[in-house]
């Protein structure tokens, strides 16, 4: 996969096209990465010790094709 954890890129297709972010995650099984604060979704979360519970908002994945390498991560970013 052309993408890796702390790359720059641009989204160019979908709702969020033309926004900048940072690479999270990839998933190289389903061609998907996550970008920081991009693609918000929000998700119901259990009560537990770690947490409070109730309705959390967090990133979702885009797939792959629609975003666009800006910059490349290098050692000093990691």
């Amino acid at each position: 996969m052309f993408v890796k954890t702390g790359d720059k890129v641009k989204v160019i297709a979908g709702k969020e096209k033309g926004k900048e972010g940072s690479v999270i995650s990839v998933d190289t099984k389903k061609n998907r990465v996550k970008v920081k604060g991009l693609n918000m979704i929000k998700k119901h979360v259990k009560p537990s010790q770690a947490n409070a519970g109730g309705v959390v908002e967090q990133e979702g994945s885009i797939h792959a094709s629609n975003v666009k390498v800006i910059a490349k991560a290098t050692k000093e970013d990691k």
